[in-house]
């Protein structure tokens, strides 16, 4: 258990903090959590560097870190489709929280075929994961009933991180095609075995 890794908790434990603010009666709450929200993702960002920086990278804090990334985002997804009832953004919160549950998945698998999947994480990657961040924390900070610009430019910035989050999503799929295409083809024979055996 290194600092990177403690930072990374510390992450994890602002989750339920953030939401449980935003959802308090109150306008000045909404601020607040996006003010907690914006901290847990500037965590993300030093305890990798530490962990770098200091030569402390370790198989818990690799498995960890998407961990806690995942957790932030989903459940302030949830909270804001939940308080918006709109479709505007219920429609990009459901292409970002389905990408990440499809990628886990994949991953999961892949790790059953004892095979994994590595994407080099590009510049668009971080611009996107830097607008998701941006346009959640703004989404938060500003009331679901505000009719504020504010709101529209949250809503734009989530919009382009849905269609990057697609992107990313065709590039780990690509990477894991070779395998799932033999998955398919083994599972095909083993039907086929089993069958003639009957």
């Amino acid at each position: 258990m290194n600092l990177p890794n403690i930072i990374t908790l510390a992450r994890i434990l602002l989750v339920p903090i953030f939401v449980l603010i935003y959802l308090l009666p109150g306008s000045a709450t909404y601020v607040s959590a996006a003010i907690l929200f914006a901290l847990a993702a500037a965590t993300d960002w030093l305890d990798g560097y530490l962990a770098r920086r200091l030569n402390q990278t370790t198989p818990f804090g690799a498995f960890l870190d998407p961990v806690a990334d995942k957790l932030i985002v989903v459940s302030a997804l949830v909270v804001l489709m939940a308080e918006h009832s709109t479709i505007w953004l219920t429609l990009p919160g459901l292409i970002i929280v389905g990408r990440e549950i499809m990628i886990s998945a994949l991953r999961e698998w892949m790790a059953e075929m004892n095979s994994s999947v590595t994407v080099a994480v590009s510049v668009l990657g971080k611009v996107k994961t830097t607008l998701q961040m941006v346009a959640i924390a703004v989404l938060l900070a500003i009331p679901p009933e505000s009719t504020s610009v504010i709101v529209f430019m949250g809503y734009s910035l989530l919009y382009v991180a849905a269609l990057m989050t697609l992107w990313s999503m065709s590039l780990y799929l690509q990477a894991a095609w070779p395998t799932l295409k033999q998955g398919i083809e083994t599972a095909k024979g083993a039907r086929a075995s089993d069958e003639r055996s009957r």
